[in-house]
């Protein structure tokens, strides 16, 4: 009896150490990419006091936040606009930050041009199918149909709003997955990466749901016809991808 405890005592002990090896190695890449793609965005914008900055899918400002470290922006020249209508409060209260609190789809409340740059990070990708939904809808054509729809009216409002722009999002070919951390399963069709998902959401280290659409370089450049398409890679794979239109 104690050596059966003691076996699975082991086994927990391992699991345990691999699971925080995995969420350690994840998190420094991670960190490292941010900082990568923050060096991206300062080349190719200036940054002044009254330049004004719409973060498009913030949730609470930190990570632009990081981003604008060292510029002399003004706080108030910052808006951060998310779903979360209590993220966005909590960015400003602690950043001093405009919080914009924005339904799923439709046009924001600004005017064309109203900012010099819009900033979206890890966002286009999430913006397919009501949230709602995103468990039940198990046909990967009509998924990838009206996920698309949205990505196209979601990318022309970043253009109307921003006079210059940078979008960053996981490129579709990287093979680790990014919601997942899960090797190849943007390649799986929708009615098998469902029950795959729901499964892994209790056993694996990373849990997500299916909301996100992942793109190309193909699907950026027709997105975003009047930008330039940086890569992002690791490993000799394209890990991610950022479009970018100066002022």
């Amino acid at each position: 009896m104690l050596l059966a405890w003691n076996e699975t005592g082991s086994r927990r002990s391992s699991r345990g150490t691999s699971a925080r090896m995995v969420v350690t190695l994840v998190n420094r890449v991670r960190t490292d990419a941010r900082a990568k793609r923050a060096r991206v965005f300062l080349e190719h914008f200036e940054i002044w006091r009254s330049t004004r900055i719409l973060d498009l899918g913030s949730e609470n400002g930190e990570h632009i936040a990081s981003v604008l470290a060292g510029t002399p922006i003004s706080p108030s020249n910052v808006y951060i606009a998310d779903i979360d209508s209590s993220a966005v409060l909590d960015g400003h209260r602690r950043f001093g930050f405009e919080p914009v609190h924005i339904p799923e789809s439709g046009r924001l409340p600004f005017d064309d041009g109203f900012f010099d740059i819009v900033y979206c990070s890890s966002v286009i990708e999430h913006v397919t199918v009501p949230k709602s939904e995103v468990w039940t809808l198990r046909d990967g054509a009509e998924f990838a149909r009206r996920a698309w729809e949205r990505q196209r009216a979601f990318a022309r409002e970043i253009v109307r709003l921003g006079r210059g722009y940078f979008v960053q999002t996981p490129c579709r070919s990287f093979p680790i997955e990014s919601h997942s951390w899960l090797p190849f399963v943007a390649y799986l069709p929708r009615p098998a990466l469902i029950p795959l998902l729901e499964t892994t959401n209790r056993l694996w280290v990373k849990k997500t749901q299916p909301d996100w659409r992942l793109l190309s370089e193909g699907d950026m450049r027709r997105l975003f016809p009047d930008a330039i398409i940086v890569k992002e890679s690791l490993c000799g794979f394209t890990k991610s991808l950022m479009a970018i239109r100066a002022r």
